[in-house]
């Protein structure tokens, strides 16, 4: 298998790869991740996964290059990571009581050959107090995720259920990543 780079900072990607014993190193993308205002969540999400994963094929040219980008969608609404704590109040307030996709979008390309998709998880969390909210927010966690929630970590216990892949919620399918390498074999 030729040399595996991942186009990401996140701990959580580094760790699932690790788990699915794929072997990379990382190289952090500083690709440009604004998206056309109006782009389709799923679209916008392949469309930085893409971004990311070009910006560091450019500088590695010798491997294929995973990049990801994760974004949590209510009611049309693109929530990614939070601004401050009080967005991330505001954004988990939101989320309360209701149905949310969570869609990572996958880049993996070598130069050459290009493979983009998206995989869809829905998550529906309990109906939450203020107190509940803050309580979470204050732990610091929700700040660096998109939706301001990890379901990882101590925002496991916001979730009331999961329909889909629990990885690509936690940041990257992996089963589907390790099926669209095997494709540059």
């Amino acid at each position: 298998m030729r040399k595996i780079i991942l186009a990401s900072a996140s701990p959580r990607r580094r760790e699932l790869l690790t788990t699915a014993a794929v072997e990379f190193e990382v190289v952090v993308s500083d690709a440009d991740e604004t998206v056309p205002e109006g782009t389709a969540p799923k679209d916008a999400a392949m469309m930085t996964a893409e971004k990311k994963a070009l910006a560091v094929c450019e500088k590695c040219s010798d491997g294929i290059v995973i990049g990801a980008d994760t974004i949590v969608v209510a009611e049309n609404r693109i929530l990614g990571k939070p601004k401050d704590e009080a967005d991330a109040f505001e954004m988990l307030r939101f989320l309360s009581g209701k149905e949310h996709e969570v869609i990572t979008g996958v880049c993996l390309t070598d130069g050459v050959r290009t493979e983009k998709f998206a995989q869809v998880s829905k998550v529906r969390f309990y109906e939450l107090t203020d107190e509940e909210i803050a309580a979470y927010v204050a732990t610091r966690e929700p700040m660096d995720k998109a939706g301001a929630y990890g379901i990882q970590g101590r925002g496991c216990v916001l979730v009331e259920s999961i329909e889909g892949d629990y990885f690509n919620i936690v940041g990257l399918p992996v089963a589907a990543t390790v099926r669209a390498l095997k494709k540059f074999e």
